[in-house]
């Protein structure tokens, strides 16, 4: 490893402006595009936005004065949410550029053991390799939950039969139709439902509350964190008045071929009987009319049932990521 000859110092992030870290966020935005497809270039002018308010809570790496990794996370009451670690490639092997990564996580979680009235942590690294930064999330007393990073590209002949996404589809008390804004405030008794005793629920504690839920749907459709939301590709199974809504799938737009299933839930009483299915099957009708590449989305691997059905509808695993959960009550340090 060639990290042995660095010397590298490690400072507060919030010392920092904007300029001192956009060759890094270009360079990582490079990366996700080659790793997942994904237009990173959004997100790196927000996360460049907030430090250069001094906003964010993390570290920037330093080799000879030269900015070469940073972390960051940020705080939701007695919550943090880590939200990058990227170290440059530039000039160093991969070990060496781990290795740094590895030094700001440790960094980051000494801060947050050290933080009054923390009781809750979490981190989802979408774009590093499961296991890559594995030790000191396990040091620090995190779970670490596997997920799946899966795709299906749209160009296959054997997608050709998909339902016009014009078509409403019915289904007992329900119609399918796209997304309308006044489903903004519908969607949150969905989403707690639907994940209520639910392993995702562990990894995200938004989807245990309607404010929570509300403040997941306000990033996903409002906010342009995660994506350009795609109206036109999202679909809910409505009661036949549209007072309330018994599934939903949320797309975004990632890249210009790309579109990213954010959300896919269905209620408790509607659930097996389908929904899931026709929702992605409409989703995926609408994405191809648009002239999209692919689809992707992300599943806990442990989720069987749903992978499952993501493979019977032809999505395959393209990448492994972890995410990693501390909260008060589990063993060991962060206390």
């Amino acid at each position: 490893m060639m990290t042995s000859a660095l010397q590298l110092d490690f400072l507060d992030l919030r010392h920092f402006s904007a300029q001192h870290l956009r060759s890094l966020l270009d360079e990582e935005s490079a990366l996700w595009s080659q790793r997942l497809r994904w237009d990173y270039r959004n997100s790196a002018s927000l996360v460049l936005q907030y430090v250069e308010s001094h906003l964010l809570t993390g570290y920037v790496a330093l080799e000879q004065g030269r900015v070469c990794g940073y972390i960051f996370c940020v705080y939701e009451n007695n919550k943090a949410v880590i939200g990058d670690v990227f170290a440059s490639r530039a000039g160093v092997d991969e070990a060496s550029a781990v290795a740094i990564e590895l030094q700001l996580i440790d960094r980051l979680l000494e801060t947050l053991q050290h933080t009054p009235n923390l009781a809750r942590v979490e981190a989802q690294l979408l774009l590093h390799p499961q296991g890559l930064h594995r030790q000191p999330f396990n040091r620090a007393g995190f779970h670490l939950y596997p997920r799946l990073f899966m795709e299906l590209e749209l160009h296959r002949s054997d997608l050709s039969e998909l339902p016009p996404p014009e078509v409403v589809a019915w289904e007992s008390d329900g119609k399918y139709r796209r997304w309308m804004a006044s489903d903004f405030d519908l969607a949150p008794s969905v989403i707690t439902a639907s994940y209520a005793g639910h392993i995702d629920s562990e990894i995200n504690d938004q989807y245990l509350s309607p404010g929570g839920a509300q403040r997941f749907l306000h990033n996903i459709v409002r906010f342009p964190g995660c994506g350009i939301f795609e109206p036109n590709a999202s679909w809910v199974l409505a009661d036949s008045h549209d007072h309330k809504l018994h599934g939903l799938l949320l797309c975004s737009r990632v890249s210009a071929g790309v579109g990213h299933v954010t959300q896919i839930c269905v209620m408790p009483e509607f659930q097996g009987r389908g929904v899931g299915k026709t929702l992605l099957e409409l989703c995926t009708a609408s994405l191809q009319s648009r002239d999209c590449d692919a689809v992707t989305l992300t599943v806990t691997e442990q989720n069987s049932a749903a992978v499952g059905l993501y493979r019977r509808l032809g999505y395959r695993v393209m990448h492994r990521f972890d995410a990693m959960l501390w909260a008060s009550g589990m063993p060991k340090n962060m206390r």
